[in-house]
């Protein structure tokens, strides 16, 4: 069975450590046993602490001067101190010298197991913010941002599909980190040694999406001048993400279809075949089921994309990670203007928590991004986000529970923030965003800024 945690028992009475160290390992905890500070320190050095249940008055050492040493050693471990049976006094100084919380030497598992519980969810959510925060670039499922269950479990669906060759369907609102998802999987995959392709259906129209996807011969239409390999060839031995597969034509389903049971295609005006050796990820925001019963998609098709599907969760389902991922783009965005990183203070977090989010991921990311460049001081405050953020009744929440504000509107907003930071420069402005200096000029011309 796995473990839950690992958790450091420091304790100079033996049967009282040995006791709590029994009831925590038949809750699945991995437990150590120090009964010396000396002993504890080794441990934190050499094993993955997470939490330390540490008694307040040890025989050679006061246990609340210790608080700094452990968080020295394990700065994102989380310190729970032991008292004396109806000694508060200690355990409110041992809160107010940093630990977690404090247990009472007589607790039983009703009250010891979820105070663990909620220090290893602490110690869990520090150690990702700190992770999103350093400067080591993150790669595969580490890429996926995130602690709450909701999370969690889609990443436990990724992470056994992974290693297979089956076609995986990933589902949820628009912005809620699929090719992310996509990218995680084909990292752990025995493919990752190879290319990891991504190809947007909706963006295109349907002859060239045919020809993106399995290239042309030269003269097979009109300006195609040159040979093109396709996505499918170019992504040959690795991994083809179709984002947005629900807006691919039908006829071209049919094609795509044939790719999934034979592993053959042709390229746009050839006859001769060819071999497609790729494993296919696909997204969409609809539910395909109900767009077959309608007749927009191919039923066939949904059943030889959906072996496998992992349904993503929206943003406002996913609890204390709009907090890790608000740091996490702001930290971004400050090293790529090269600004200093704010911190968020607690209306901001507050009003992140309370937002309904409907953008997702990319809601967040822009909103964070637009904070940032109107900060002036040390940290982020509730004042700087946007006007939907705010109602005008006096009184009233800080946040709408829904906020009425599409998608397209609040990408427009952000670019025209943007470019007034940066006085104009397309450049400049495309590589703040994160986009090609094309796909800048032409989110321009479609929201007429």
């Amino acid at each position: 069975m796995n473990s839950r945690g690992c958790i450091l028992i420091v304790d100079d009475e033996d049967d009282l450590r040995n006791l709590m160290a029994k009831v925590l390992e038949l809750e699945d905890f991995t437990v150590y046993a120090a009964s010396t500070p000396q002993q504890a320190f080794k441990t934190l050095a050499h094993k993955p602490i997470e939490v330390v249940i540490s008694d307040v008055r040890l025989e050679i050492a006061n246990g609340l001067d210790l608080i700094p040493e452990y968080k020295q050693i394990k700065p994102f471990a989380e310190i729970v101190m032991l008292t004396a049976y109806g000694n508060i006094p200690d355990g409110v100084n041992a809160i107010k010298r940093g630990a977690f919380d404090y247990l009472t030497k007589g607790d039983d598992n009703v009250r010891i197991v979820p105070v663990v519980e909620k220090a290893l969810e602490k110690a869990r959510i520090s150690n990702r913010i700190f992770q999103v925060e350093g400067d080591a670039p993150l790669g595969g499922f580490n890429a996926v941002i995130g602690e709450s269950p909701a999370l969690k479990s889609a990443i436990k669906l990724a992470t056994r599909v992974a290693s297979s060759d089956l076609s995986v369907l990933l589902t949820g609102e628009t912005g809620t980190g699929k090719e992310v998802f996509a990218n995680a999987i084909h990292q752990a995959s025995k493919r990752k040694s190879k290319a990891f392709m991504a190809l947007n259906c909706s963006a295109l129209g349907k002859e060239l999406l045919e020809s993106e996807l399995f290239g042309h011969i030269k003269g097979s239409f009109t300006g195609a001048n040159n040979d093109k390999t396709g996505f499918f060839e170019a992504a040959s031995g690795g991994t083809l993400f179709l984002d947005e597969i629900g807006e691919m034509s039908l006829d071209l389903q049919a094609k795509l279809l044939r790719v999934l049971e034979t592993s053959m295609y042709y390229m746009v005006g050839s006859t001769k075949e060819k071999k497609a050796d790729v494993r296919i990820i696909a997204a969409t925001n609809r539910d395909l089921l109900k767009e077959s019963e309608n007749g927009r998609f191919r039923l066939d098709l949904y059943y030889r994309l959906s072996t496998f599907v992992v349904d993503l969760p929206p943003l406002n389902q996913r609890g204390e990670d709009v907090i890790i991922l608000a740091k996490y783009f702001v930290n971004q965005a400050a090293q790529r203007m090269g600004m200093k990183v704010p911190k968020l203070n607690s209306s901001l977090e507050l009003a992140l928590k309370q937002h309904a989010w409907k953008g997702n991921l990319r809601e967040l990311k822009n909103v964070m991004e637009r904070a940032l460049i109107l900060c002036d001081g040390q940290e982020i405050s509730a004042e700087l986000l946007p006007p939907d953020f705010h109602t005008v009744e006096q009184g009233a929440s800080l946040v709408r529970p829904n906020a009425l504000v599409d998608l397209a509107s609040i990408e427009r907003d952000h670019i025209v923030n943007m470019l007034a930071f940066t006085k104009g420069n397309k450049t400049k402005t495309a590589e703040i965003l994160g986009i090609g200096i094309a796909t800048l000029y032409r989110k321009i011309q479609e929201y007429g800024i």
